[in-house]
Order: structure tokens, then C-alpha cells, then sequence
């Protein structure tokens, strides 16, 4: 891929005889490492070998950080290992010549340095930091589904020793700042306007590079390389099979065999990460990236006329949601019935606000912005009413008669309802246009997606204000059409009937739900209708398979535990007995039917293809975005319609044909088929 838009890197010597490269590249608000920045960077580098000044030192102008890395968009290009190889090694070429110049060179880092932009300041003599809050130093390339590849499983590992190197490449895990001054990552942290002063030091005055500490490099000796790789393999088999994932894997297998020394183990590390961009999994997982960039890009900057949020409901949702609202910096109250049933919400959300601000002021300040409101005090001020409570059209109708006659001209109402169509709910509000469902998902403070559910009648400003507040909550926005169960609920529900229905027929809990983990999914789908909640997986259903014109399904064992209240996790039991917060799972049983997968997997697929030909979203990629980032679906498979593709779509179509011969109509290929290539 060629740069169009101009030189990336600054150059100018100061009065000491240090030359200050900034990278600053034009047309984005953050620094990446494209093939030709990696190019313009190394013909900078080039004459100073024969002609070194006084010191380098690499700064970045952009406000954001350092660098994020490299050049996602490039791997997409990449044909073939040779491809990948030609890419990594001359990116890998252009960082020695940085490493081995013949004076002190600095890379000065504030904001975050992941993936490439690390790799680049490692290959720096020396680093130093702005030691604030936003400092975030990580090669979180293994979410990619391959390992750093311009040197950074060889000097991540000489810095700060295999154990810390390795924890950062394996789960792709930042370090923040005082984390990464002891690791060794940075030789000092200073206040940001101190940065430029800190660099300027180091060059002048350089101390000793610093190294592992020696325990450390002994483990990378070749007597320990085989007792530290056994206990890295547990750690990872633990998360991640290797057939699925074998990006870990590659780099535990790099340092056993190099054990980060010499020019052999940068060689390997080129040639192993160019195999890997040609796995299936490293394609889905850059896919998986692209698709998060492309919802991120659809907040715009609308919401930033949001400043009060008021919410209805303080159950597990609303409670959450206002929660989360109050982290992120909005003003908001929160209203339910009695005191009573708003206390346990700001009771969990002291405990959210404690486990994620540290700091003492901004926790205070935290939960000084969510404030009770029983008496709904907070509606005229609000800029978004957001309406979380039972699901029940009737009440949800009367609520915003109240609602939208207290409501300031230009505010916008909101339902996070995960069933109920915007049509009904829409239909005796004097402004129609100005509803929007805001469709969070449980657990909040985790969960990423947001559903931005619009009518035909929904005023466009109102979508984009909504799906602007949502990325100011850190979220994932994605449009989609008014239409029974919207995207989520609509695919997982067949799903998790499908995994009942097995369980009915005999075939055991836990066989059912290791099917599932097998394939890549999260949690098993009976663990996940405890989760959900028994009650509310079978009111979902009903109003689905209702307004779709289907049958209900009948589970007798669904019956069962509902008329006993034993309604899942929330509960203590449900399918499972909960301890503890967790599942108890007997023992291993019986092995699931060999066709169990197919089952749990198509029914899901083919109703991700009715939503598809039914238009509640646009394309292909933004379903697949919804069941990723919504339910969990396998990363690594590249989303349900992605995995289509790779089975094939006329195989898919007659083993739907199979599935529905010998378990009924459910099965049958949807009519979009034929238009899903």
C-alpha cells in the first residue's frame, strides 16, 4: 500500500546535537506504521550510521499517544507467507538500523505505544514516559491471531525477562505506567511537560541500558526453556486450544527454540508471523478489528449535547446503564418506585466505580453523578431519558406519557427493550420520530454492543445522537431496523431453544454446552440461559415467535423450573445449580451426538440469513459485528455469516435440507439463501 498524504516524520537538530524525529501522520489522529511511514522513517535513519549526531530522540505529535501499531489495513493485502515475510522483514530491518546506531537514542512516549508503536520504542536505547493515567504500553497482536513481528518477542523478552514479556504477548494486556516502570518497559516516568526534558537528559547524561534482572535471563537459558514453556503451554491451553488459536502457541515455540537471542530468533519471528497472516484465524480476527474500527466510526460527534441522562428502571439493566453512564462522565439520575428498589443499583454501582477509578477524587466524583430520583426530578433536565423497565407494552405506553410531557423540546427518549418493536411502542407519543431503542446487553460494564434500533418514522439526528452516546460510553453502536428481537436476541434465541429441545430428547447439560465451548463460543448455551435468566429467555421467545407468527417451543423442563422460580443464576438455580456465582456442571456424561454442533450452529446461521433478506441491517458484515460483539460468537470463525462462507453456501443450504428432514421445519433454508453469496 502507497501514502499519499505527505512525510510522517519531522526531523530537526536542536542546539545540543540531538535530532528530534516526530512522527506525525497526516490525515489521522493517530500515528500507525504503514510500510512507507516504516520507509520514510529509514531513510531518515540511513545517513546516520557514517555521521551520528549527539542523540535520537522520537517523539510524537499527536495528542492521542505515541503510536498504535502497524498498518491493520495492510495485512489485508497480504497474498500469501512470502508477502507477509517481505512486509515483517523490512519492518523488522529498518528498527535494527534504528537499535544499532552509534549513539544514545530515546523514544519519548506519552498516551499509549501498542503493538508496532512499542516494538519501535523498544528498539530505542532508552525510553521514557508522561506517567498519567493514559499511558498504555501492550502487543496486544495476539487479538489479531498473530504474535509481534518487527522484533518484539525478542526484545520485549531481553527488557523485561520471559515471564513479564510473555504475559504481555500471550493475553495482549497493557501495562500502565508504574506497571511498566517496574517491568522495565520505561526507565522513567515524569509529568508530561516534563517529557521532552526527561529525553533530552537521557541522551546527555546516558545511563546504563537496562536489562532482565538475572533471574530472569537465566530462565531464557537453555537448561530452563523447556520447564518455563510446559508451564506457559498450561496457561494458554486454559483459554485457548491451539487449533483454534495458534498465535500463542507460535510465540511460546519462538522462545523455546531461540530463547530470545540472536539474529536467528528475529529471522523466525519474521517467518512465523508470516505463516500465521495466512490462518484462517489471523483473517477472521484482522475481520473481527475492522469491523470494531467500522462501528467506532459511526459515533460522530453529535452527543456531545448529551450532559444529563436520566434513566426509568433501576433493575440489573437500568441500574447498570445509569452506572455506567455516571463513569464515563454523564450527570445521571435514576428512578424506580421506592428508595428501595433503587438502592441495590447504587450499591453496585459503588462497587464498579471502586474496581475501575482508583483514584480517590474521581471516585468521589463518580458518585456525586448518580443520584437517586424517585420522584423523576431529573426529567425535565435531562438530554436523554432512557426507559429500562419491564418488558410489557402496555406499561412501557403509559411510562412515556408521562415521560414526554415533562421532556424539554429536543430531548430524546430511548427504550432498552430487547423485544418489543419501536412501531407499538412509538404509537400514542405526540413525537414518534424523537424514540430510539438504546439495546444494551448484560453484563453492561463488559458487554460492548450497543443496538441503535430505528423505525421508518425515526428521525436520522435522533439515531446518530443515540449512537453517539453511545461511544461517549466507550460502546460499539450498531444500526439496525425495528424487527422482532431486533439482531441479538433474534439469532441467539433459536440457539438457545435448540440447546433446550437437545437437553429434552436426553442428551446431557454439560455435553450440550462443552459443544458449544468446543466450537469457539463463550459459555455454552444452557449455562447461558441461566445467565440470562430462565424467565426472561421464555418471555423473549414468546414475544418473538410470536410477532415472526411462529410456534412457541415447548421444554417441559423450561416449564418446570419456571413454575418453581428457579429462574438461573439470579436465582441460585436453574438448569444448574449456582455457588458462588458459578455454574455446578456434573460430571462429563455421555458424549453429545455428532450432529449437535450443526444443530446449535445452523439454526443460528440460517435465522442470521433471514435477518439479512429482511433488511433489520444493512449488509452482511454489520450482522455478523452484532453477533460477535453482542453474544460472543467464536471470534475466530469471523462472525455466523462469515463461517457460512467458509463451509459453503450450497453444502449449508442441504444440510439445513438434512437437519429439517429428521427435526423438523425450524431447520428449513431460509428464502435468502439465494441471494447470500
Amino acid at each position: 500500500m502507497s501514502d499519499t498524504t505527505g512525510n510522517s516524520w519531522q526531523s530537526e537538530r536542536d542546539a545540543d546535537g540531538i535530532l528530534w524525529l516526530t512522527f506525525d501522520k497526516p490525515g489521522t489522529s493517530a500515528n500507525v506504521l504503514s510500510s512507507v511511514v516504516l520507509a520514510q522513517l529509514d531513510a531518515l535513519l540511513a545517513p546516520l550510521a557514517a555521521q551520528p549526531p549527539r542523540g535520537v530522540a522520537l517523539i510524537s505529535a499527536k495528542a492521542s499517544g505515541f503510536a498504535a501499531g502497524a498498518d491493520i489495513k495492510e495485512f489485508t493485502s497480504l497474498t500469501d507467507e512470502a508477502s507477509g515475510y517481505a512486509l515483517i522483514r523490512g519492518g523488522q530491518q529498518v528498527l535494527d538500523r534504528l537499535e544499532s546506531l552509534p549513539c544514545p537514542t530515546v523514544a519519548a512516549i506519552h498516551g499509549f505505544a501498542l503493538g508496532g508503536g512499542l516494538e519501535l520504542a523498544l528498539a530505542c536505547r532508552y525510553r521514557v514516559a508522561a506517567g498519567d493515567e493514559r499511558l498504555s504500553l501492550g502487543l496486544p497482536e495476539v487479538q489479531l491471531g498473530i504474535h509481534p513481528g518487527f522484533g518484539g518477542t525478542v526484545r520485549s523478552v531481553r527488557l523485561a525477562g520471559v515471564r513479564t514479556a510473555m504475559q504481555m504477548m500471550l493475553t495482549g494486556k497493557p501495562l500502565r505506567a508504574q506497571a511498566a516502570l517496574a517491568a522495565g518497559l520505561v526507565d522513567r516516568l515524569v509529568p508530561a511537560d516534563q517529557l521532552r526534558a526527561a529525553a533530552r537528559e537521557l541522551v546527555l547524561a546516558p545511563p546504563a541500558p537496562r536489562r532482565a534482572p538475572l533471574a530472569q535471563r537465566l530462565l531464557s537459558s537453555a537448561p530452563f526453556r523447556p520447564l518455563v514453556r510446559r508451564s506457559l503451554i498450561a496457561q494458554v491451553a486454559r483459554r485457548a486450544p491451539r487449533e483454534h488459536y495458534p498465535a500463542p502457541y507460535a510465540m511460546i515455540d519462538l522462545w523455546s527454540r531461540y530463547g530470545a537471542h540472536g539474529p536467528r530468533a528475529f529471522e523466525a519471528e519474521a517467518r512465523s508471523i508470516a505463516h500465521l497472516f495466512t490462518t484462517a484465524t489471523a483473517r477472521n480476527l484482522v475481520r473481527v478489528f475492522l469491523l470494531q474500527d467500522r462501528l467506532k466510526s459511526g459515533g460522530g460527534k453529535a452527543a456531545a449535547a448529551v450532559h444529563n441522562v436520566h434513566v426509568v428502571g433501576a433493575g440489573v439493566m437500568g441500574g447498570d446503564i445509569a452506572a455506567w453512564a455516571a463513569l464515563r462522565g454523564f450527570n445521571v439520575t435514576l428512578q424506580d418506585r421506592a428508595a428501595e428498589y433503587v438502592q441495590p443499583a447504587l450499591q453496585r454501582a459503588a462497587e464498579l466505580f471502586d474496581k475501575r477509578l482508583k483514584d480517590p477524587a474521581k471516585n468521589a466524583a463518580a458518585r456525586a453523578r448518580l443520584k437517586p430520583d424517585v420522584e423523576g426530578a431529573g426529567v425535565p433536565a435531562a438530554d436523554l431519558v432512557i426507559e429500562a423497565i419491564f418488558e410489557n407494552l402496555e406499561a412501557k405506553q403509559a411510562l412515556y406519557a408521562t415521560l414526554e410531557a415533562r421532556m424539554k423540546p429536543g430531548a430524546l427518549l430511548a427504550t432498552n427493550t430487547s423485544s418489543i418493536m419501536l412501531e407499538p411502542l412509538a404509537a400514542r407519543l405526540a413525537q414518534p420520530a424523537r424514540l430510539v431503542g438504546l439495546h444494551f446487553f448484560n453484563p453492561v460494564a463488559q458487554m460492548p454492543l450497543v443496538e441503535i434500533v430505528h423505525a421508518a418514522g425515526t428521525d436520522p439526528a435522533a439515531v446518530q445522537l443515540a449512537s453517539a452516546f453511545a461511544r461517549r460510553l466507550d460502546k460499539l453502536p450498531l444500526p439496525c431496523r425495528s424487527a422482532p428481537g431486533f439482531i441479538v436476541n433474534r439469532v441467539l434465541t433459536p440457539y438457545l431453544y435448540e440447546a433446550m429441545l437437545a437437553a429434552q430428547e436426553g442428551v446431557p447439560l454439560a455435553a450440550i454446552d462443552r459443544s458449544a465451548t468446543a466450537f469457539g463460543m463463550p459459555m455454552g448455551p444452557i449455562e447461558l440461559v441461566d445467565v440470562v435468566g430462565l424467565d426472561v429467555a421464555s418471555h423473549v421467545g414468546e414475544i418473538i415467535a410470536a410477532e415472526l407468527g411462529r410456534p412457541v417451543v415447548q421444554i417441559a423442563r423450561l416449564s418446570e423450573l419456571l413454575a418453581a422460580r428457579q429462574l438461573g443464576r439470579k436465582s441460585g438455580q436453574g438448569f444448574y445449580p449456582w455457588q458462588d456465582g458459578k455454574a455446578v456442571k456434573p460430571p462429563a456424561g455421555a458424549a453429545a451426538p455428532a450432529d449437535l454442533i450443526d444443530r446449535l450452529m445452523l439454526v443460528m446461521v440460517n435465522e442470521c440469513v433471514a435477518c439479512l433478506r429482511e433488511g433489520v441491517a444493512t449488509d452482511a458484515d454489520l450482522i455478523d459485528a452484532a453477533v460477535i460483539f453482542g453474544s460472543g460468537f467464536a471470534p475466530f470463525r469471523g462472525g455466523p455469516l462469515s463461517y457460512a462462507r467458509s463451509r459453503g453456501v450450497p453444502a449449508l443450504q442441504a444440510r439445513l435440507a438434512q437437519l429439517a428432514a429428521t427435526y423438523g421445519e425450524r431447520f428449513r433454508p431460509d428464502p435468502g439463501w439465494s441471494q447470500f453469496t
